[in-house]
């Protein structure tokens, strides 16, 4: 059964970082391109960040350029999400996504077929 599991979500006050995790269980991230949505209480779904696996390929929102950054573990086949410099803007249950490489980068929303069950950020004092 294809999974994603996702880690590394918590509570951090504004200025802080986080990491999250996102590991495919059932498969290999090769073929696939990676991303990391964000939903906020009342907010409609964002996409944050995506690399795609056959070049490495990154696209971030212009909300959290310079402050994240994405990148694959191949050891562990794992994508990583870093999270510098934390805003409360930032709070948000935060979901990997995958979606088959295809002519279009980033994905369409309707291409990621894939989710996980979602963590928790929260970025307070």
């Amino acid at each position: 059964q294809v999974q994603l599991v996702e880690s590394g979500g918590g509570l951090v006050q504004p200025g802080g970082s986080l990491r999250l995790s996102c590991a495919p269980s059932g498969f290999t991230l090769d073929g696939y391109v990676i991303g990391w949505f964000r939903q906020a209480p009342g907010k409609e779904r964002e996409g944050v960040s995506s690399i795609r696996t056959s070049d490495g390929r990154t696209h971030y929102a212009d909300s959290v350029k310079g402050r994240f950054t994405i990148s694959r573990d191949n050891a562990k086949n794992t994508v990583i999400l870093q999270m510098n410099s934390l805003k409360p803007e930032d709070t948000a249950v935060y979901y990997c996504v995958t979606a088959p490489i295809g002519p279009i980068f980033p994905p369409i929303f309707y291409e990621y077929d894939h989710w996980g069950q979602g963590t928790q950020v929260t970025v307070s004092s």
